[in-house]
């Protein structure tokens, strides 16, 4: 693999990148980046937390170099479109560190806080813009943006923003551009609607692909806890006091869910902030300032926050709940093992959620460890919903034994049984949260 100098950058940013420490390109900088200088259009296919900013960042600001005059009034030269405001503003922060001392100026478009700052900021011309769709077409609308001199386009985690039903949007916006543009497109996966996106928007583009859709980092380590849904708080309370120091992110289903958790965990002493959708944009960029200062420990969040926060000190996510859509759980893990370093993440798995998970495994083509509790379902067949004998965790003895053991996750139906069982008339074996190990046999009550 080349070093920064070697890929045709210019004197005065690989020097920029040593300052900032980088000295050599990840994979898909490696690839992506001599293409891109050659103004070919680039489709970039890599797993979350692989350098996929700087990818198209350094040929963007190495080609924008070459103006050498202010852009117009209303006028924008590149636009970067990000999915939500998080990442937005993590692409803004991390292209004006790049560009500290050089004449260019980033701009930054996003929902949450006032339009007219920003109708203002891009009145006096910009260089790069960084938008959320929803937001850019507010400006569109109130006709406060000019793109006649766009001639670069990024699009960066397109995969959520086909998630988060911006494909109307970007159908706007793409008619809106020049058609005479460099087109850049980034995706850790590929849905069968990325074909339209791409081929609307990319001419003849450069195809890179450094891991399989749906493949997490390889220093991740990954694990699950078969557990009832009421008792996912008690078992996170005993997982986080066991790194009590250490940077985690805890992600739920649901804005309320988010909420209620964060209660729980502070009145439970831990040191917490949360994420979501309701959250206004002051308030959530507060939150992830306190937890990248260490002010607190725990960040508790929705999908809001599974992408674009490149928080390199987390060291654990929980997923507390698992993602209705699959590709999801990839991003969310993504937030730790962030620059080559380790990280784990620890799955919860009720009852509920096991179509959920065989669909993670099924996009994964991976089986996560069992680090608790007795599965479900069986973790290798296909998943069949209410059905079967395997649901159960409570112990039952052979025929005749006495009451069923005891388990937080319920007892099982007639067949296997959870936690152990005693001999015939004894006591019954007890069980811990989702069960021990059990024979066969009737014992057992019903399901919780």
């Amino acid at each position: 693999m080349a070093d920064f100098d070697e890929l045709g950058l210019p004197k005065v940013l690989v020097s920029r990148l040593k300052e900032l420490g980088l000295t050599s390109p990840t994979p898909i900088q490696d690839r992506a980046i001599p293409h891109a200088l050659n103004g070919k259009d680039v489709m970039g296919l890599a797993q979350t937390g692989t350098g996929k900013t700087m990818a198209f960042g350094l040929p963007l600001v190495a080609q924008l170099q070459s103006y050498g005059t202010k852009p117009a009034p209303r006028t924008i030269r590149a636009l970067i479109l990000a999915p939500t405001r998080e990442l937005a503003n993590q692409i803004a922060a991390s292209l004006k560190e790049l560009t500290n001392g050089m004449p260019f100026k980033v701009g930054l478009v996003v929902g949450g806080v006032a339009i007219n700052p920003q109708i203002q900021r891009i009145s006096r011309g910009t260089d790069i813009v960084v938008a959320t769709p929803g937001r850019l077409i507010d400006l569109i609308d109130r006709d406060a943006i000019d793109f006649d001199e766009t001639h670069f386009l990024v699009l960066d985690e397109a995969d959520q923003m086909l998630d988060l039903g911006f494909i109307h949007a970007l159908r706007k916006i793409s008619e809106t551009i020049p058609k005479e543009r460099q087109t850049m497109l980034f995706s850790a996966t590929m849905p069968k609607q990325m074909s339209e996106i791409a081929n609307s928007y990319l001419q003849n583009p450069i195809r890179i692909q450094v891991s399989p859709p749906g493949k997490a980092a390889d220093k991740i380590t990954q694990s699950v806890h078969f557990i009832a849904k009421g008792e996912k708080t008690s078992l996170l309370r005993e997982l986080l006091a066991k790194h009590v120091e250490e940077a985690c992110i805890v992600f739920v289903r649901t804005k309320h869910g988010a909420d209620r958790l964060m209660k729980q965990l502070d009145r439970a002493g831990f040191a917490v902030s949360t994420v979501h959708g309701n959250k206004s944009q002051g308030q959530r960029e507060r939150a992830i300032a306190a937890f990248k200062s260490g002010e607190t420990k725990i960040l508790v969040a929705t999908d809001v926050a599974a992408r674009g926060l490149d928080i390199p000190i987390v060291r654990h996510v929980y997923n507390y709940d698992l993602p209705n859509v699959p590709d999801n759980y990839v991003h969310r893990i993504g937030r730790t093992a962030r620059a080559g370093a380790d990280g784990a993440a620890i799955a919860f798995c009720s009852p509920e959620e096991c179509d959920e998970l065989k669909a993670i495994q099924k996009v994964m083509k991976y089986t996560i460890p069992v680090a608790g509790g007795t599965p479900w379902m069986d973790m290798d067949e296909p998943q069949q919903k209410n059905k079967g004998p395997r649901r159960g965790g409570g112990g039952g003895g052979k025929p005749g034994g006495g009451k069923p053991g005891g388990n937080r996750s319920g007892g099982g139906r007639p067949g296997r049984g959870g936690g152990g069982g005693g001999k015939p008339g004894g006591k019954p074996g007890g069980g811990r949260r989702s069960g021990g190990g059990g024979g066969r046999g009737k014992g057992g009550g019903r399901s919780s």
